[in-house]
């Protein structure tokens, strides 16, 4: 599995892996997704821009899990995934862009699980393996 669950005491960390960066981008999404909705029943007729940028590649992740939050609620939809386009070095730092796939939310329809409120920077990782695996770690506040 891409992504798996890591133990917290009271929130839920998660640890994303891929072959490159943006598959492991991916797949931590997929990981907060996943503890938020049953996501096998949200379909993908909605679309967003996902845009941000920090610093670093750690503190990137944790800006586009906070993004992608941010945008289904204010647009009140359920994300069933996202896909990235691209993850560039600037001057400051990195820039992210991709997009999310959704629907407008559905109590009755989508498969609810639990609430988070945002991704944090605590146990925030990042390591580049020597097997050139991307993996990305942080903790969601639920």
């Amino acid at each position: 599995m891409p992504y798996s669950y890591c133990e917290h005491v009271s929130d839920i960390g998660i640890r994303a892996e891929g072959p490159d960066l943006k598959s492991a981008f991916n797949e931590g999404v997929s990981a907060m997704l996943n503890v938020m909705f049953d996501t096998s029943t949200i379909g993908e007729g909605e679309v967003r821009e996902i845009l941000a940028e920090a610093p670093e590649i750690e503190t990137l992740f944790v800006e586009v899990l906070n993004e992608v939050l941010s945008i289904q609620g204010l647009d009140e939809l359920a994300f069933k995934r996202i896909e990235t386009f691209e993850i560039e070095r600037t001057a400051g730092g990195f820039r992210y862009s991709g997009i999310a796939f959704g629907e407008k939310f559905d109590r009755t329809r989508h498969g609810v699980r639990t609430e988070v409120k945002g991704a944090t920077y605590s146990g925030l990782k990042y390591n580049h393996g020597a097997n050139g695996t991307h993996a990305l770690e942080c903790v969601l506040d639920v």
